[in-house]
């Protein structure tokens, strides 16, 4: 089969590979229609690794994807032949202390798609995954949006973990993919105001068409002056979307006591620093979020339901053959792109 393999730093290789087969009686065979470009991709595109996950080329990267059922094993149930799917793109052994918890996202034994040393990504025309991680999608349902499903499942654990107080008022730092996720569920719930910055000016101005309170870039205006200047008491929540470091501390000055930070966003570097004192007057808690865990159903019915609509998030689509193209676009944050999706088949 014809994959995209990463063979190098910012280099993407069109491949000919064996096509992978079912070896479980739940295995299932899918046609990979299309996959979206995520930042941990970007990671592995322009770094070769996050943190510990360091890739030996050739590797195939890509985990946000939809496809077709293309065949199944003997003790499928969950999906037939020829139907459309969203993926989610985590595989867990459901016997370890963490699956058995409800944690299957820190399972033991987790292997994620796209992730080196753990499962060859979806850029690709075919993968082969248990049938758990595959999710039937209606006829109205389109794969831009299927794919999409995956960020929007991360923003719903995300906003699930914050514990969120009625009428909070809550900053985004970053909105793109991401924040945007987050900032769509947040529009569904009992919020105040909602702040959002970024450093790419499109994205603010992307991020208007949900009403934020205020929108600032960081790069030319002080934002926690100018929040804080609209919130003498402070925010209740920060989601911290981008990974940035400054944006990191700028999320701690935001809080106020008893303030809630979530660290969505995966930062370039293995370690950073906090203000320690800061956070332990304030009581400040923070909240990591490790992808999303029994989320992606959730994220689907939000979206066939259309109390949330993405579809303008899907702003560029790019041929397997064009990869490239739509790697760098997406490193260099070039185009206004939020979402670029590559089509496959």
């Amino acid at each position: 089969m014809k994959a995209v393999s990463l063979t190098g730093i910012r280099q993407l290789t069109i491949q000919q590979v064996a096509d992978p087969t079912i070896v479980n009686d739940t295995d299932v065979l899918i046609r990979v229609k299309m996959v979206g470009v995520c930042g941990s991709d970007i990671h592995y595109y322009k770094n070769g690794k996050i943190g510990s996950q360091v890739i030996q080329f050739p590797f195939i990267i890509g985990h946000e994807a939809a496809g077709v059922v293309e065949r199944v094993g003997n003790k499928v149930t969950r999906v037939k032949i020829g139907q459309r799917i969203a993926i989610d793109p985590t595989v867990y052994c459901a016997n370890c202390d963490q699956c058995r918890s409800g944690r299957e996202n820190t399972c033991r034994n987790l292997k994620f798609l796209g992730t080196p040393k753990q499962l060859n990504g979806a850029l690709c025309e075919y993968i082969v995954l248990p049938e758990n991680c595959c999710y039937p999608i209606s006829d109205k349902m389109t794969f831009e949006q299927a794919v999409l499903s995956e960020p929007l499942a991360i923003a719903i654990y995300s906003v699930a973990r914050s514990l969120l107080p009625d009428n909070a008022n809550v900053a985004i730092l970053g909105v793109g993919p991401i924040g945007m996720s987050v900032f769509c569920i947040l529009r569904i719930k009992n919020v105040g105001n909602i702040y959002v910055t970024d450093k790419i000016q499109e994205r603010l101005d992307f991020a208007q068409q949900l009403n934020p309170g205020w929108r600032g870039n960081p790069d030319l205006t002080n934002v926690v002056s100018e929040i804080n200047k609209r919130e003498p008491l402070q925010l209740d929540v920060v989601y911290e979307c981008s990974g940035d470091t400054t944006a990191i501390s700028q999320a701690v000055q935001l809080l106020k006591p008893g303030g809630i930070l979530v660290l969505v966003g995966i930062p370039e570097m293995d370690e950073i620093s906090f203000p320690i004192h800061e956070l332990r007057r304030r009581e400040i808690t923070i909240i990591n979020v490790r992808r999303q865990v029994r989320c992606t159903q959730k994220a689907i019915d939000l979206l066939e339901s259309h109390l949330v609509n993405m579809n303008a998030m899907a702003t560029h689509h790019f041929p397997l053959e064009k990869t490239a193209e739509a790697f760098e676009l997406v490193a260099n944050y070039r185009d206004g792109v939020m979402k670029a999706l590559i089509s496959i088949g």
